[in-house]
């Protein structure tokens, strides 16, 4: 198996600025909360990312990129063929966004907000939506859809608000299995007869 090689000075700082505004939100996002919660001398992020601006935009890429491969790593993993299985492998999905990626996916929603009021951040969001939308029309093809282009925005939109409203209501039943009762419901709506 390859190893990953050890995250660039760049990357390191990015990642906190993930860190920073899933935590403490957008505000928050500083060069000097950066270099602080990355552990590295005061100047560092501001040396790479002159503005708080250059760092926001770079921090989108790199969390669109993280995001994007580690949805392309699961679709290597795994390939479900019915809706059933495809919502069993979500619901796991919806509990690892909200559970032990919580940082980054909190940082996610609160991009969106921002990419609402700036047109280049939404162009950038919207280029990683569109990675995850070619992974999720392809297993919905696998799975048996017939319309994988619609069915894609459907499901999309649902886990959205399902993991929406687990980050805001953090005493949601927790359980891949409860996220994956409701995606059944949709998946078996939207693929009848595909068990």
């Amino acid at each position: 198996m390859p190893t990953r090689s050890a995250p660039t000075r760049s990357e390191t700082l990015l990642d906190a600025a993930i860190h920073v505004v899933g935590t403490d939100g957008i505000r928050a996002l500083t060069h000097r909360a950066v270099d602080t919660s990355a552990g590295l001398p005061t100047g560092s992020a501001s040396n790479l990312f002159r503005t708080r601006d250059a760092l926001l935009r770079a921090m989108v890429v790199r969390m669109i990129d993280t995001e994007a491969e580690g949805w392309s790593r699961l679709a290597g993993a795994a390939s479900p063929t019915t809706p059933d299985a495809l919502a069993a492998m979500l619901g796991t999905m919806v509990e690892t966004l909200t559970g032990p990626l919580r940082t980054l996916t909190v940082a996610r929603y609160s991009l969106f907000m921002e990419a609402a009021r700036d047109e280049s951040l939404q162009a950038e969001m919207g280029r990683g939506a569109q990675r995850v939308a070619a992974i999720g029309r392809e297993w919905l093809t696998a799975a048996g859809s017939t319309d994988p282009d619609a069915h894609t925005a459907l499901v999309m939109a649902h886990l959205d608000g399902l993991v929406v409203h687990r980050l805001a209501f953090p005493d949601t039943p927790p359980g891949s299995d409860a996220a994956a009762a409701g995606l059944t419901t949709l998946l078996r709506a939207l693929i009848p007869g595909a068990d």
